[in-house]
């Protein structure tokens, strides 16, 4: 059972909040994992089972995961294996009681990136916790604006605007989908990321032609020729990614 003292350096409550969603269906470990990150300035997310798990997984926006790995309709294995195909980046630590090392290493080989056996005290948990997320960067998610050559987007007023003083709108999810590709420039994205972080959706048997659409208007909006595009890039077998690195937040 998780240990809820709470040691008193760890009671000031960080200035910068960050997310975390905590997968558990044991309730009492649950809330006080929930308890203890709350304490120290963390928003949380939680799911009691497999499936809630999953779903929150792909779609919820965090900046880590605490994931059981014995958990009501699908496993904690089963979740990693789907988030690392949708997900590759986003950080994971595994809570588990079982401590074997085989199973520490195959929980580690599938992209974990710590496993923390049961039981923990708070005192171990964040640690771990603020351990793991000092070696992720953080995500610009409040990028506003971004350049490309002619111009530049600005995504709070929802519009591109061009070097020659004209302007285009952009929709909602448009703005998502460029924002999403800026803040990872230089790398290329694949449909079922982008299902699961700009539209929000499992990507899981989903055919669509929905992505290809929305980037060739993209394209257009930014005078990016679709036969050559030199902004929005189609990186076969891959993905999309967008080629300007100079793109940053004002």
């Amino acid at each position: 059972m998780i240990r809820v003292h709470q040691p008193s350096h760890l009671r000031q409550p960080m200035t910068q909040l960050r997310q975390i969603l905590t997968i558990e269906d044991d309730s009492a470990i649950r809330r006080g994992i929930v308890d203890a990150l709350e304490f120290a300035g963390y928003r949380v997310i939680e799911a009691a089972d497999g499936e809630t798990g999953l779903d929150h997984a792909v779609r919820s926006s965090y900046d880590l995961l605490l994931l059981d790995l014995v958990l009501p309709q699908r496993g904690g294995l089963e979740i990693l294996r789907e988030l690392r195909v949708v997900r590759p980046t986003v950080p994971v630590i595994i809570l588990s009681a079982r401590g074997e090392e085989n199973d520490r290493v195959r929980g580690l080989r599938m992209g974990a990136d710590d496993y923390v056996v049961k039981p923990f005290s708070v005192k171990e948990l964040l640690a771990r916790v603020e351990a793991v997320l000092r070696r992720t960067p953080e995500r610009p998610s409040d990028l506003d604006r971004a350049t490309f050559p002619g111009g530049h987007a600005d995504f709070a007023r929802r519009e591109v605007r061009y070097d020659d003083g004209g302007r285009s709108e952009l929709s909602e999810r448009e703005v998502e989908l460029l924002r999403y590709l800026v803040i990872n420039a230089g790398r290329a994205i694949d449909r079922d990321e982008l299902l699961a972080n700009v539209w929000r959706i499992s990507p899981r048997g989903l055919a669509t032609r929905t992505i290809d659409m929305h980037i060739a208007r993209l394209r257009e909006k930014l005078r990016d020729d679709s036969s050559q595009p030199q902004i929005v890039l189609t990186v076969r077998g891959k993905g999309y990614m967008f080629a300007n690195p100079a793109g940053d937040a004002s």
